[in-house]
Protein backbone atom coordinates (compact mmCIF):
# COMPACT_ATOMS: atom_id res chain seq x y z
CA UNK A 1 0.00 0.00 0.00
CA UNK A 2 1.16 3.81 -0.13
CA UNK A 3 2.30 5.59 2.47
CA UNK A 4 -0.23 7.95 3.77
CA UNK A 5 1.69 9.21 6.78
CA UNK A 6 1.13 13.09 5.53
CA UNK A 7 -3.15 12.92 4.71
CA UNK A 8 -4.86 14.33 7.18
CA UNK A 9 -8.66 14.10 7.75
CA UNK A 10 -10.94 16.78 8.64
CA UNK A 11 -14.30 16.19 10.08
CA UNK A 12 -16.75 19.14 10.04
CA UNK A 13 -19.28 19.70 12.39
CA UNK A 14 -19.73 16.36 12.81
CA UNK A 15 -22.71 14.81 15.27
CA UNK A 16 -22.64 11.22 15.81
CA UNK A 17 -19.39 10.64 18.15
CA UNK A 18 -20.20 6.38 16.82
CA UNK A 19 -19.26 7.60 12.96
CA UNK A 20 -16.42 9.65 14.38
CA UNK A 21 -14.80 6.49 16.02
CA UNK A 22 -15.90 4.79 12.96
CA UNK A 23 -13.78 7.36 10.63
CA UNK A 24 -10.47 6.62 12.99
CA UNK A 25 -10.71 2.88 12.78
CA UNK A 26 -10.81 3.43 9.23
CA UNK A 27 -7.81 5.40 9.70
CA UNK A 28 -6.38 3.21 11.46
CA UNK A 29 -6.80 0.18 9.05
CA UNK A 30 -5.03 2.50 6.22
CA UNK A 31 -2.21 4.02 8.00
CA UNK A 32 -3.73 7.00 9.16
CA UNK A 33 -2.88 9.10 11.91
CA UNK A 34 -3.83 12.68 11.70
CA UNK A 35 -7.58 13.82 12.88
CA UNK A 36 -9.11 17.05 12.87
CA UNK A 37 -12.06 18.23 13.96
CA UNK A 38 -13.72 21.25 13.50
CA UNK A 39 -16.51 22.61 15.66
CA UNK A 40 -17.98 18.39 16.39
CA UNK A 41 -21.32 18.39 17.76
CA UNK A 42 -20.51 15.97 20.71
CA UNK A 43 -17.70 16.83 22.77
CA UNK A 44 -17.80 12.71 23.63
CA UNK A 45 -16.89 11.66 20.73
CA UNK A 46 -13.01 10.25 22.28
CA UNK A 47 -14.73 7.57 23.99
CA UNK A 48 -16.59 6.46 20.87
CA UNK A 49 -16.88 2.85 20.79
CA UNK A 50 -16.62 2.74 17.09
CA UNK A 51 -12.73 3.18 17.57
CA UNK A 52 -12.21 -0.30 17.24
CA UNK A 53 -8.29 -0.48 17.63
CA UNK A 54 -8.11 3.49 16.76
CA UNK A 55 -7.44 4.46 20.50
CA UNK A 56 -4.66 6.78 19.82
CA UNK A 57 -5.73 8.26 16.77
CA UNK A 58 -9.14 10.01 18.78
CA UNK A 59 -6.77 10.69 21.97
CA UNK A 60 -4.37 12.91 19.93
CA UNK A 61 -7.31 13.87 17.77
CA UNK A 62 -7.30 17.67 17.63
CA UNK A 63 -10.23 20.33 17.50
CA UNK A 64 -10.17 23.52 15.48
CA UNK A 65 -12.90 26.87 15.70
CA UNK A 66 -12.96 26.81 11.76
CA UNK A 67 -12.08 25.23 8.65
CA UNK A 68 -9.43 27.58 7.74
CA UNK A 69 -7.66 27.38 11.08
CA UNK A 70 -8.05 23.44 10.63
CA UNK A 71 -5.90 23.40 6.74
CA UNK A 72 -3.85 26.44 7.85
CA UNK A 73 -0.68 23.86 7.31
CA UNK A 74 -2.21 21.40 4.16
CA UNK A 75 -0.81 22.24 0.55
CA UNK A 76 -3.84 20.63 -1.03
CA UNK A 77 -7.35 20.68 0.62
CA UNK A 78 -9.52 17.97 -1.18
CA UNK A 79 -13.47 18.08 0.02
CA UNK A 80 -15.94 15.70 -0.72
CA UNK A 81 -19.28 15.98 -1.70
CA UNK A 82 -22.20 13.85 -3.30
CA UNK A 83 -22.49 16.27 -5.95
CA UNK A 84 -26.03 15.56 -5.82
CA UNK A 85 -28.35 19.02 -7.11
CA UNK A 86 -25.60 21.65 -6.06
CA UNK A 87 -23.75 24.19 -8.21
CA UNK A 88 -20.35 23.85 -7.58
CA UNK A 89 -17.56 26.64 -8.26
CA UNK A 90 -14.54 24.04 -7.92
CA UNK A 91 -13.33 21.27 -10.58
CA UNK A 92 -15.15 17.94 -9.07
CA UNK A 93 -13.60 14.17 -9.90
CA UNK A 94 -14.36 11.03 -9.48
CA UNK A 95 -12.31 8.93 -6.41
CA UNK A 96 -10.70 6.48 -8.63
CA UNK A 97 -9.16 9.88 -10.29
CA UNK A 98 -7.85 11.70 -7.44
CA UNK A 99 -5.15 8.73 -6.20
CA UNK A 100 -2.23 10.57 -8.60
CA UNK A 101 -2.71 13.86 -7.61
CA UNK A 102 -3.06 13.48 -4.10
CA UNK A 103 0.12 11.29 -3.71
CA UNK A 104 1.96 13.87 -5.86
CA UNK A 105 0.68 16.60 -3.42
CA UNK A 106 2.06 14.01 -0.30
CA UNK A 107 5.40 14.03 -1.47
CA UNK A 108 5.74 18.05 -0.87
CA UNK A 109 3.66 17.97 1.74
CA UNK A 110 0.59 18.17 4.28
CA UNK A 111 -3.24 17.17 2.58
CA UNK A 112 -6.15 17.35 4.20
CA UNK A 113 -9.13 15.29 3.26
CA UNK A 114 -12.64 17.36 4.30
CA UNK A 115 -16.14 15.57 5.54
CA UNK A 116 -18.98 17.35 6.38
CA UNK A 117 -21.64 16.78 8.55
CA UNK A 118 -23.94 13.94 8.29
CA UNK A 119 -26.94 15.48 7.72
CA UNK A 120 -25.84 18.30 5.13
CA UNK A 121 -22.24 17.20 3.97
CA UNK A 122 -19.79 20.48 3.47
CA UNK A 123 -21.30 23.87 2.96
CA UNK A 124 -20.28 26.05 0.44
CA UNK A 125 -18.55 28.19 2.88
CA UNK A 126 -16.40 24.97 3.80
CA UNK A 127 -16.03 24.35 -0.01
CA UNK A 128 -14.07 27.51 -0.91
CA UNK A 129 -10.79 26.40 1.20
CA UNK A 130 -11.16 23.32 -1.30
CA UNK A 131 -9.03 23.39 -4.14
CA UNK A 132 -10.62 20.74 -5.92
CA UNK A 133 -13.56 18.02 -4.73
CA UNK A 134 -14.06 14.69 -5.33
CA UNK A 135 -17.00 12.23 -5.35
CA UNK A 136 -17.52 8.73 -4.75
CA UNK A 137 -19.52 7.03 -7.59
CA UNK A 138 -23.16 5.91 -5.47
CA UNK A 139 -26.72 5.13 -7.21
CA UNK A 140 -28.37 7.38 -7.40
CA UNK A 141 -31.25 5.99 -5.31
CA UNK A 142 -28.80 6.47 -2.31
CA UNK A 143 -26.46 8.67 -3.24
CA UNK A 144 -25.16 9.54 0.24
CA UNK A 145 -23.11 6.78 2.62
CA UNK A 146 -21.97 6.54 6.35
CA UNK A 147 -19.51 8.76 6.98
CA UNK A 148 -17.18 5.91 8.24
CA UNK A 149 -18.26 4.28 4.96
CA UNK A 150 -17.22 7.23 3.43
CA UNK A 151 -13.65 7.52 4.66
CA UNK A 152 -13.01 3.85 4.23
CA UNK A 153 -13.58 3.73 0.76
CA UNK A 154 -11.44 7.41 0.14
CA UNK A 155 -8.69 5.78 1.95
CA UNK A 156 -8.68 2.12 0.35
CA UNK A 157 -8.62 4.28 -3.23
CA UNK A 158 -5.58 6.28 -1.92
CA UNK A 159 -3.75 3.66 -0.10
CA UNK A 160 -4.15 1.26 -3.22
CA UNK A 161 -0.39 0.70 -4.30
CA UNK A 162 0.85 2.12 -7.78
CA UNK A 163 3.21 1.36 -10.36
CA UNK A 164 5.58 4.18 -11.49
CA UNK A 165 3.91 6.68 -8.89
CA UNK A 166 4.28 10.28 -10.02
CA UNK A 167 6.17 12.12 -7.48
CA UNK A 168 5.77 15.80 -6.88
CA UNK A 169 7.72 18.06 -9.80
CA UNK A 170 8.44 21.62 -9.28
CA UNK A 171 7.97 23.96 -6.16
CA UNK A 172 5.59 22.81 -3.22
CA UNK A 173 1.99 24.59 -3.19
CA UNK A 174 1.56 27.62 -0.89
CA UNK A 175 0.21 26.34 2.33
CA UNK A 176 -3.44 27.15 3.45
CA UNK A 177 -2.52 29.86 5.88
CA UNK A 178 -0.39 31.68 3.18
CA UNK A 179 -3.07 31.17 0.58
CA UNK A 180 -5.70 32.89 3.30
CA UNK A 181 -3.27 35.75 4.12
CA UNK A 182 -2.38 37.13 0.32
CA UNK A 183 -6.15 36.43 -0.18
CA UNK A 184 -6.73 39.21 2.60
CA UNK A 185 -3.71 41.40 1.22
CA UNK A 186 -5.47 40.84 -2.30
CA UNK A 187 -8.70 42.20 -0.90
CA UNK A 188 -7.11 45.57 0.71
CA UNK A 189 -5.59 46.36 -2.34
CA UNK A 190 -8.91 45.75 -4.71
CA UNK A 191 -10.54 47.41 -1.89
CA UNK A 192 -7.93 50.90 -1.81
CA UNK A 193 -8.46 50.65 -5.91
CA UNK A 194 -12.39 51.17 -5.22
CA UNK A 195 -12.98 47.60 -7.16
CA UNK A 196 -14.60 46.09 -4.32
CA UNK A 197 -18.50 47.37 -3.58
CA UNK A 198 -19.95 46.78 -0.05
CA UNK A 199 -22.82 44.66 -1.18
CA UNK A 200 -20.42 42.65 -3.66
CA UNK A 201 -17.20 42.35 -0.86
CA UNK A 202 -17.98 38.42 0.22
CA UNK A 203 -18.66 37.21 -3.02
CA UNK A 204 -15.50 39.16 -4.37
CA UNK A 205 -13.83 37.26 -1.43
CA UNK A 206 -14.56 34.15 -2.44
CA UNK A 207 -13.93 34.61 -6.07
CA UNK A 208 -10.69 35.38 -5.26
CA UNK A 209 -9.73 32.62 -2.79
CA UNK A 210 -11.30 30.02 -5.40
CA UNK A 211 -8.31 31.65 -7.82
CA UNK A 212 -5.79 31.45 -5.82
CA UNK A 213 -6.06 27.92 -4.93
CA UNK A 214 -6.64 26.83 -8.76
CA UNK A 215 -3.66 28.47 -9.40
CA UNK A 216 -0.25 26.44 -8.42
CA UNK A 217 0.59 29.26 -5.92
CA UNK A 218 4.24 27.85 -4.45
CA UNK A 219 5.66 29.54 -1.46
CA UNK A 220 7.71 31.87 -3.58
CA UNK A 221 4.74 33.35 -5.25
CA UNK A 222 3.13 33.86 -2.04
CA UNK A 223 6.44 36.36 -0.37
CA UNK A 224 6.99 37.80 -4.15
CA UNK A 225 3.40 38.57 -4.36
CA UNK A 226 2.53 39.70 -1.05
CA UNK A 227 5.66 42.00 -1.29
CA UNK A 228 4.21 43.65 -4.60
CA UNK A 229 0.44 43.79 -2.78
CA UNK A 230 2.01 45.83 0.32
CA UNK A 231 4.17 48.10 -2.53
CA UNK A 232 1.03 48.97 -3.87
CA UNK A 233 -1.48 49.45 -1.10
CA UNK A 234 1.47 51.82 0.39
CA UNK A 235 1.44 53.88 -2.87
CA UNK A 236 -2.09 54.07 -2.59
CA UNK A 237 -2.47 55.20 0.67
CA UNK A 238 -0.23 57.76 0.29
CA UNK A 239 -1.54 59.33 -2.79
CA UNK A 240 -5.04 59.37 -0.92
CA UNK A 241 -3.20 61.06 2.05
CA UNK A 242 -1.31 63.53 0.10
Amino acid sequence: MAKLEQLTLVLVRTRNPLNIGAVARAMQNFGVRELRLVTPFEASFREARSAVGAGTVLEQAREFASVPEAVADCRLVVGTTAARRRELQQTLVGLEQAGEPVHAALEQGRVALLFGSEKHGLTREDLEHCHWLIRIATDDAQPSMNLGQAAAVCLWELARARVGLVKGEGEAAAVSEELERLGALLMDLLDAGGYVHPETSASTANEVRRMLRRLHVTDADTHLLMGMVRKLLWRLRQGKSG
